[in-house]
Parts: structure tokens; sequence; C-alpha cells
């Protein structure tokens, strides 16, 4: 009678553990209704383990959740398994050692993840083609940074992810690398694969970015992968340019990767002229702007078209999420609020938040309270968090008071006492740029502005020339600024007081990109300082107030007594 195998033991235990949590649910949906469709998610989780699975993974091997530092999942679930398995101890006759054994393996488990390394030594060990990995070497890209470490396995497998780290940290090619790893002329060779991919020749990749300058950007960091024998591969389709062309391009060159605006890329592909229903990857550059009301036809129409090939289950039957089971959505911003959250969980399939050494579900992170948030407050809160994440590390942060009409002079002689050599100024609207440029250049001061109303050929120019260093400070707005990707740069003010901290994060991380130091200053007027001191409480930064004196920045005393009182 006691003779039986282990497995079939424990697969008693488990059709009774089954039968039970079913019981147990149904008293429990009878009595707290309103609960029931949370429960149901968390319990279809657990015993199909749809966090770690995609729906068309099934014959691939199984994903283990030590790769993925998946805290969270085994935490939560951990307890509630335990007293179930007690519960059903005696019916199922499973003794006591054994259940101590289960709970043995998930103890162990929890410490695996914690542990869980994130620092590969070389790209080679995050599982790209050697292809890819030998022009990389070529380019003097030996070590990858952090979120990179976390984001390329993550996406190889197959997985839809969010990816959130500070501006400048190498987002860009953290989901460069695995998309040219399975596609294109650098994926690994694999003979008959290889072939079929060469008669498909469609598009596979649709990045969309908010801005001209982000999605030409991101361009140039692909045709700098693909070596200039390979660039046809890729293709703009920004706004401003030539459209005619544009089509002409595509009808050519037979692109697998197209970068550009939610505006243009939905304009070609209303007219027909832009084939993405078989496309693999939607990636979703700086998606915390490409929420916004101005796109928001344009981003309908290519989250309908893009990937939309409907496929069959095992069963042969088509599930809800089936338009989209061929489609990867890859979503990239410095922050990540409430909304890309929730827009994840609508776009994607069991979408993964991807940080700098962590990884974990957005299902859990709604389990811990962040997607069921409906107060304001709570919301705020959620947002500054994330643009406190988003700052790089290496910055130092100052303001300056002084009156409207001063406020350029200072702003002049804050460069000099810094000795800055590369200066992006923000301001709230387009209008005052060119006033600001004038003045500057009166007083010996190369400067060019940037703003959505010159010519594409204009902007491009002021960006090589800012690059370059033939311009010492480029004078921008908001917009324009998404996704400036200028290493070099060491000093960013504030001409204009940002809207809110978000806004502020996103414009000191032009500065102290990729581990480099810079140094952030707001020029502001004496009714504004409030403003300043909220934002240094909601970020938790040292913002300090400086004047300037003799050529030189001092830090005032009052401020740092006052600091240091409120540190105490």
């Amino acid at each position: 009678m006691l003779s039986f195998p282990m497995e079939a033991v424990i697969g008693h235990a488990h059709r009774r553990l089954l039968a039970l949590s079913s019981t147990s649910f149904c008293s429990f949906h009878a009595i707290y209704p309103s609960l029931g469709r949370l429960y149901l998610h968390k319990r279809v989780g657990l015993h199909n383990n749809s966090l770690l699975k995609r729906r068309d993974d099934c014959d691939k091997e199984p994903l283990s959740l030590s790769s993925f530092a998946l805290n969270s999942d085994v935490e939560t679930s951990k307890k509630e398994n335990v007293f179930l398995l007690k519960k059903s101890n005696s019916a199922a006759g499973v003794s006591s050692d054994k259940i101590k054994t289960i709970k043995n393996s998930w103890t162990k488990s929890a410490v695996e993840i914690e542990g869980a390394p994130f620092a590969p030594k070389s790209f080679f060990e995050l599982g790209l083609s050697s292809l890819l990995v030998k022009q990389l070497e070529k380019e003097g890209l030996t070590v990858p940074t952090e979120v990179q470490c976390a984001a390329i396995p993550v996406i190889s497998k197959q997985h839809d992810v969010v990816i959130q780290s500070y501006t400048g940290s190498g987002k860009t090619l953290a989901y460069l690398l695995p998309i040219l790893s399975m596609i294109g002329p650098l994926k690994e060779p694999n003979g008959e694969e290889e072939n079929q991919s060469n008669q498909k020749s469609g598009i596979e990749a649709i990045i969309v970015a908010p801005s001209r300058e982000l999605g030409m950007q991101i361009v140039r960091e692909v045709e700098r992968l693909l070596g200039p024998a390979l660039k046809r591969f890729v293709q703009q389709l920004v706004g401003g340019a030539n459209r005619s062309r544009q089509e002409e391009a595509l009808k050519k060159n037979k692109p697998l990767i197209v970068v550009g605006t939610p505006g243009r890329i939905a304009e070609i592909s209303a007219a027909g002229k832009l084939h993405t229903h078989g496309c693999r990857f939607l990636v979703l550059d700086e998606v915390d702007e490409l929420l916004s009301f101005n796109y928001r036809e344009d981003m309908h129409r290519i989250l309908e078209h893009v990937g939309r090939k409907p496929a069959a289950t095992s069963n042969g039957a088509l599930g809800p999420l089936a338009k989209w089971s061929e489609r990867q959505t890859i979503m990239v911003s410095a922050t990540v609020p409430f909304s890309v959250v929730r827009a994840a969980k609508s776009w994607g399939v069991n979408p993964l938040l991807v940080r700098a050494q962590s990884v974990v579900s957005l299902d859990s992170i709604s389990a811990s309270g962040v997607g069921l948030v409906t107060s304001n407050s709570s919301t705020k809160n959620l947002v500054t968090q994330a643009a406190v994440g988003s700052l790089p590390p290496g910055l130092k942060h100052y303001y300056c008071v002084a009156k409207a009409q001063h406020k350029i002079d200072t702003l002049r002689r804050c460069i000099h006492a810094l000795d800055a050599k590369m200066v992006i100024v923000f301001m709230n609207h387009s209008k005052p740029l060119k006033d600001l440029v004038f003045k500057l250049e009166a007083r010996g001061m190369k400067a060019a502005e940037l703003h959505g109303n010159l010519s594409k050929l204009s902007r491009t120019t002021t960006l090589k020339n800012f690059k370059d260093g033939d311009i010492r400070v480029l004078a921008t707005n908001e917009l324009s600024a998404r996704g400036l990707d200028v290493p070099e740069c060491d000093l960013a003010v504030n001409l204009d007081l940002p809207t809110d901290s978000v806004h502020y994060a996103h414009r000191a991380g032009r500065t102290g990109r990729l581990g480099r130091k810079g140094t952030v200053v707001t020029i502001c007027e004496e009714p504004e300082v409030f403003v300043v001191k909220k934002l240094r409480r909601q970020l938790g930064i040292g913002i300090q107030l400086c004047e300037l004196f003799e050529g030189k920045l001092l830090v005032c005393k009052e401020e740092e007594d006052e600091k240091s009182q409120s540190m105490s």
C-alpha cells in the first residue's frame, strides 16, 4: 500500500491541491465577489506559470526563475502553497518530510533569485550572435552596461518588456542588440532558416520614436552596427523628410528595420506602402511621450497593424490575444508612470519590467499596489519615484536666482564659471529661443537653436555642428531635446522652470551620460524659488542655491545650514 512511486504520490497530492484550491476559490468568490477576478488571475498564474512562459513557448525550453530574478512571484505564492499542501496532507497521504522537502526547494529558489548576477564581462556571454559581437568589437564596444545585461537575455527569450533606466545608460543598444541578433545579416547563420528568412525579405522590426532627432539617432546607431555595406536594411520614416523618397526607398531597398515617428509611419501605412502585418518586433522608444494625446490616432493605427497576424493555439482555436501572437512588444523610457504600466498590460502579453540588475513582472507590481492605484496623490508619488530612478548618478544640481531681464547674462556667467564646453539650455517655448541665441552670439558665445519649426536640414546641421564642437550652446525646448545623445555635454541649464519632476529628470539626463559627470543649473526668479524647493523634496536630491562671484559659482552658506538642519 505504501510502495507507490514518488511520482504517483506527488501527482495525487497535486490533484488534491488543485481540487482544494478550486473549492477555496468558490467559497472566497461567494463571500467577496468584487475580488473574484483578481483572485482568479493569481490562481491561473500559480498553476499555469503564465508569468514565465509566453503562450507560443510551449515547445521551447522552460525558463528558470533565477534567470529573471522574479522575487515577488516566488515570495507571494510560497506561503499559499505551503498552507494548501498542509491542508491536503492527511487526505493525500503525503508525509511532513515530503512537504518539508518541497518548502526547501522553494527557499532555495528564492536564495538563487536574490543572488542572481547581472554582470557579464562581455556581450558574447549574453548570447548574442558571433557576427554581431565581432561588429561590436570593431566599434570599440566590449563590456555591456547594467541595463543591457538585464534586458538582452529577457528580450532574447521573446518576452514583452518595459525597459526603464536613467538617460544615457545604453537603453537603445539594450533592445537593438537582441533584435539584430535574431533578424538580418548579423544573426547567427543557421542554414535552412536563413534561406527562408532571405526569401521572406519583409519588414521584421518597427521602432517608433516621438521626435525626428531621436528617430535619426536610432537609425545612425543601427547603421553603425550593420556597417556601410549593410545599412540599406534600415530605413527612416521620420516627419519633415520627403515622403515620396521614403516610399521609393522602401520599395527599392526592402529594409528589415523601419525607424520613424508616429505620424509618418501611420501616414505611409494608411497609403498601403508599408506592410507590417508580419512584423516580429514593435519597439516604442520614449513610450511615456508616445502616450500623449497628440499621438493617439497614429499610435492606434500602428498598434492595430504591426504584427496583426492571427495564429492558432495548440488546440487549433484562436485565443483572445491571437492577433498579437507573433509580435514582441518592447517599450523603453527613463520613467515608467502608471500610464505606461497600464499601456504595457494592454499592448503586451505578460510584460516584464526590466531595470538595471532587476527584472520583475508588471503583474507582481499590480499585486503590490502599483497597478491598482486610483488616487491622484498615490499616482503622483509613483511618477516621482520613476523620475528619481531616471536621473543619472553622476550629476550635481544647483540653482541661481536672477531677475527676468538678467537671466541670459546669468547664463553666460554661469557657463564661464563652470568652464563648460558643451551646454544645452532649455526653455518652455520656441519663440524666445531666437532672442536667446542672438544675445549670446552678441556676447561672443557661439550658439544655435533647435526646435520643431526648423527644417529637417537645419536641424540635422545644427546637431552635427553641436556634436563636432562648432557650437558651444544649444538652445532648445522640451520635446526637441527628447533622446538627444551627446555624451560630451557637461552642463544642462533650465532657463525656464520644468513643469514637474519628470520633465526635470528628462532635462537633467542630457548630461552625465554613460557614467560621466555632469552639472544641472536652474536659473529662476525669486517668486519661483518655492518650485525649485518642491522639486528638491520630490526628487530627494540636493539642489543647492548658488551665486556668481568673481567668475566663480559659490554655494551659499545659508543654504548649507538649512540643508544640514533639514537632514538632522
